[in-house]
């Protein structure tokens, strides 16, 4: 049966669309988790718990940093001073199976896009669809791009500093798997998402919704909220909360820019639209 056009569907038939959508995103997810379930051993003893090694590339950055500014830093010592265990019998299990479900929204986040811009895509004119091309390209760089600034700096910065944080000699760190898991995941995808806020400024700004007056007249707040993000996911020290504070004022930057190009772009259309 032949698709209708976007402009013979009614409402009902919008909600059906949206459904094989999503149905195919279900299924993308679960065929990639069920791969990453059959590579559990490496995803976790190669990728979850390789930031529990002192031998973590970013331990060894900050370390060599220390040294070369005279400054004592946890990041050479010998080992991270934290035992996982586990207290459920199905705990390990529930682990391997939430933990394959998450590798497979990371690795399908491109197919997931590409669903989700297939459904709103018809909605739009042909010269917007056009020039909107590299959206499932640049969506997806900048998620993985976050992931990989969660995992590489903010895991291993809360990781280091909750571990070696201590009230007293006599209590030792002995964290459940799924708590040390959790981190992990929050870090992740928290700052995946994060890092989309170029594309979401994109979008509020095509509907109306954002202006770049209005993202200039409220950056103060920005920061505020910004400083805040930071010190929520990353460890309560003023140096991680700094490094992950950066970026994410770049983001905000980089979206005021982008919403002053779809507002000269939609200037520029109804000038053209009057001068016809």
């Amino acid at each position: 049966m032949a698709k209708k056009n976007i402009n013979e569907m009614s409402f009902l038939d919008h909600l059906e669309d949206l459904r094989w959508h999503l149905i195919r995103i279900c299924l993308a997810v679960i065929i990639v988790a069920a791969l990453a379930y059959t590579f559990s051993r490496f995803i976790f003893d190669d990728i979850i718990f390789a930031p529990l090694e002192m031998s973590f590339p970013t331990y060894e950055f900050l370390c060599n940093a220390g040294k070369l500014l005279n400054v004592e830093t946890s990041f050479c010592n010998d080992r991270i001073p934290l035992i996982l265990q586990n207290r459920t019998m199905a705990g390990q299990f529930s682990a391997d199976i939430w933990t394959a479900i998450l590798a497979g929204f990371i690795i399908s986040f491109p197919y997931i896009i590409y669903q989700l811009w297939s459904f709103i895509s018809p909605g739009l004119h042909e010269n917007e669809r056009k020039h909107s091309r590299g959206f499932i390209i640049i969506c997806s760089f900048l998620f993985f791009l976050g992931a990989l600034f969660g995992y590489y700096i903010i895991t291993p910065l809360s990781i280091n500093f909750l571990a070696n944080y201590s009230i007293s000699t006599k209590v030792d760190n002995q964290i459940d798997i799924s708590s040390f898991i959790g981190l992990v995941r929050s870090s992740v995808l928290a700052s995946g998402l994060i890092f989309e806020l170029p594309i979401v400024i994109y979008f509020l700004t095509k509907i109306g919704l954002v202006t770049p007056e209005v993202l200039k007249k409220y950056r103060k707040f920005a920061l505020v909220i910004v400083l805040i993000l930071s010190a929520i996911i990353t460890p309560p020290d003023i140096a991680s909360q700094v490094i992950v504070a950066i970026p994410i004022l770049i983001l905000y930057q980089v979206s005021i820019y982008i919403s002053k190009i779809v507002v000269r772009n939609q200037l520029k259309k109804e000038s053209q639209a009057l001068t016809k």
